[in-house]
């Protein structure tokens, strides 16, 4: 018996909870930010999400273009090239960031990329299909 889904063909992947997942991560230290530090902490503390949650955006979009099996050597290709850009974006934010608007509390904003960084751990709990409620 085959799937309904593999019938209609490859479904997207839906990656917007892990990007909500950053940005609610990003939003509780930048409320913790504001709570110790003030308005200059909660804005270290959004920029530190943002260096993260912007090269994730570009990786999705950019790495998963084309997908399937028929040509799985571009497929490979896009994901190199996703992540290599990946990492110039975020060295690139880096640098724009602490050379025009340096970040006023940098603890802060370190502790809104790490924690933004680390919900890609979270990835195969959040991409998990949800099962559908019994009748």
């Amino acid at each position: 018996m085959q799937r309904a889904s593999s019938v209609a063909g490859r479904r997207q992947l839906d990656f917007s909870r892990l990007f909500l997942a950053q940005a609610t991560v990003t939003l509780l230290v930048a409320l913790t930010g504001l709570w110790l530090a003030g308005l200059p902490g909660a804005s270290s503390a959004l920029m530190g999400g943002l260096v993260s949650l912007l090269p994730s955006l570009y990786f999705v979009r950019r790495g998963l273009r084309s997908r399937g099996g028929k040509r799985a050597r571009v497929s490979v290709l896009n994901l190199y090239q996703a992540a290599m850009g990946k990492f110039g974006l975020t060295v690139a934010l880096f640098v724009i960031l602490f050379v025009t608007v340096p970040p006023s509390n940098p603890a802060l904003f370190f502790v809104a990329y790490v924690a933004a960084q680390l919900m890609h751990w979270l990835t195969p709990w959040l991409m998990r299909e949800r099962s559908t409620p019994r009748t």
